[in-house]
């Protein structure tokens, strides 16, 4: 790992877990593979406090472990799995996006989840439920079996799936414990377990209501209780679907500003048909014929066949090449070239840096080498109608950043200066894991500012915090006007503005960290797609 990868894992650690769990999880990503009393002894953190820092990791899929060099008769050894911790930097669009596809029902399930690594269906619906019915007006409550629908639709969809059980069922639960296995307990990939997306039974009779009180909300039980065989059977949330809709909708919102609005439904009826049959990394969707996408259109798109074969025809000859075809049978069988659909993505993102960094003129000289591939110096000038000095100049500033490459074809093997070509090139796939750096490097930048401000103004936010507390609860127990107006004047005009402009400051640094995010997604996949399809 980069040492901007490490840092930034330490900053998401620290930020969700506290120092321990960052300095024992930073360790272990520097250190590779260890066992507990070895990462005890390394880090002169006491063994108890060690072990309840891996249980966190454990728990939240962000450490695994099993088997050592010794063997099974040795002990146990443990790795960080760094892909998991980054995740931690999108949890706030996972929720959103649950919230989005299964309204707040599926926010708060997923956001439960996400907060504790992984529950059982029961325990995950009693607390959504509870949440709900604490939020509902007094008298109306959250039926059991509304939470559950949410949650098997989520499971159907698989944005949810069952852990992998233990490959050992002699080892220890939490796996914290520096002894003798007889096997490697390392959980197995989810997918690969058969029962990965079934559902368990559990009673659905049980249901929560409010009780009038004074002061507190008291919540009682109608029904029998909410119970089921589901002890044992735990589900987490499948980053890896989520990531297959973030980039489902990046090519469908490509779509639709290449060309226009009825394109990108088509598109996205075509990726909505293969979203769970397509393979996680697979260059294509799986092959639809032109009479199975017309009959899955919506009948709110308005789209005709006839009009359907022009917009599937211009999709096809469209260079972004987002769609192709495969055959005729069937009025023509297309597909969704995904790997195609992210190379162009991270091009367009990799334009845009540079014409936010160097200008439009250094974008275009970009452009053209990324088209052309190789030139030579005159002919950048020539094609890209730029004067030779300044052509020069942003060559030369280019290629000092790493962002062109300068390649030497000699005519003698001497590699004599006046018989060699200098031909000027742009490698997309070197570029886009160069961008992919700096973009770590940003949003640990963000992520540090952003607990500065907080701990610089940590005393200001308590105090609010009070103040909002006793507000809500005077409100509760109906208090009057001028009671308010007392304890809301308790902060003073000069500390509110400083609350609003903290506030402010840490909106915006919320908001640049989810833009970053976007961008290392896109670097992100279309990387794993090109060494996928290689």
């Amino acid at each position: 790992m980069t040492t901007q990868e490490v840092r930034l894992c330490g900053l998401l650690l620290q930020e969700h877990f506290g120092n321990v769990v960052e300095k024992v999880g930073t360790h272990l990503i520097r250190s590779g593979v260890l066992t507990l009393r070895a990462l005890a002894h390394e880090t002169k953190l006491p063994l108890d406090l060690v072990k309840k820092s891996l249980c966190v990791l454990v728990q939240h899929g962000m450490c695994t472990f099993g088997a050592g060099r010794r063997g099974p008769a040795g002990p146990v050894e443990y790795r960080i799995n760094c892909e998991h911790v980054f995740h931690m930097l999108r949890y706030p669009r996972y929720i959103y996006t649950a919230k989005s596809l299964y309204g707040d029902t599926g926010e708060l399930i997923v956001e439960e989840i996400l907060q504790r690594g992984h529950m059982t269906m029961s325990s995950t619906v009693k607390t959504v439920a509870d949440r709900l019915t604490h939020n509902m007006p007094e008298g109306q409550s959250m039926d059991y079996s509304e939470v559950v629908s949410v949650f098997s639709q989520l499971v159907e969809t698989h944005f949810l799936q069952r852990c992998p059980p233990l490959a050992s069922a002699g080892s220890s639960s939490s796996g914290a414990v520096d002894t003798p296995l007889p096997v490697a307990t390392q959980p197995t990939e989810p997918e690969s377990h058969p029962d990965c997306y079934k559902l368990p039974y559990i009673n659905l009779t049980g249901q929560l209501l409010q009780s009038k009180h004074s002061s507190h909300t008291k919540k009682l039980f109608s029904g029998q209780p909410l119970c089921g065989d589901d002890d044992g059977i735990y589900w987490q949330v499948n980053f890896q679907r989520f990531h297959l809709h973030f980039r489902d909708q990046a090519i469908i919102s490509a779509v639709s500003c290449k060309l226009d609005q009825s394109s990108s439904e088509i598109v996205r009826t075509m990726l909505r048909m293969s979203e769970v049959t397509t393979p996680a990394h697979a260059a294509f969707t799986q092959a639809l014929s032109a009479n199975e996408i017309f009959r899955a259109l919506l009948s709110s798109y308005n789209i005709a066949r006839p009009i359907l074969d022009q917009y599937l025809s211009l999709l096809v000859d469209d260079p972004m090449e987002f769609v192709g075809k495969t055959g005729d049978s069937g009025g023509g069988m297309y597909v969704v070239n995904l790997h195609r659909a992210l190379a162009n993505l991270a091009r367009a993102t990799l334009e845009s840096v540079v014409q936010e960094r160097f200008g439009s003129r250094s974008a275009r000289i970009f452009r053209l080498l990324l088209r052309k591939r190789h030139l030579e110096q005159k002919q950048v000038e020539d094609f890209a109608m730029i004067p030779a000095k300044e052509a020069k100049d942003m060559l030369y500033k280019l290629l000092s950043e790493n962002l062109v490459q300068l390649q030497e074809i000699p005519k003698t093997p001497d590699y004599a200066p006046s018989r060699t070509f200098y031909l000027y090139t742009v490698n997309q796939l070197p570029t886009a894991r160069l961008l992919l750096q700096h973009c770590y490097k940003t949003v640990g930048n963000l992520i540090e500012r952003r607990l500065y401000e907080t701990k610089e103004n940590k005393r200001l936010l308590e105090k609010s915090q009070r103040i909002e507390a006793i507000l809500a609860s005077l409100q509760a127990t109906g208090a009057e006007a001028a009671q308010l107006t007392e304890v809301e004047e308790m902060i003073t005009v000069p500390e509110r503005q400083q609350l609003e402009s903290l506030r402010h400051h840490i909106n915006k640094l919320d908001s640049s960290e989810n833009q970053v995010d976007e961008t290392i997604f896109l670097l992100k996949s279309y990387i794993n797609s090109t060494q996928a399809s290689r």
